[in-house]
């Protein structure tokens, strides 16, 4: 007896078995990159958490050359000598 060939039914089976296949990898793709996601996550906690803490900007105060400034002023007007204005500005110039 002839057998008749069932094509149809061998393409469903094929394309059901396909389609079971790419929505595996896919689900198994979306876990990966959620793990890596929350991978990512812990390890910038732990870096937060073992980073030096922020030091504050130390206080502004007047520049360098304001205070260069006010000696050479100073010493103008006669407040400071020639040796304590060369000892201010030494001191000033090695902080």
């Amino acid at each position: 007896m002839f057998r008749r060939r069932r094509p149809l039914l061998r393409a469903a089976a094929v394309g059901g078995g396909a389609y079971i296949a790419g929505k595996h990898m896919a689900r198994a793709s979306d876990q990966r990159a959620a793990d890596e996601a929350d991978q990512d996550d812990r390890i910038s906690q732990v870096e937060q958490q073992q980073a030096p803490p922020q030091q504050a900007a130390p206080a502004a105060g007047p520049s360098m050359t304001d205070q260069l400034q006010q000696l050479a002023a100073l010493h103008q007007q006669g407040v400071l000598s020639d040796e304590e204005f060369a000892a201010a500005k030494a001191k000033l110039l090695s902080a």
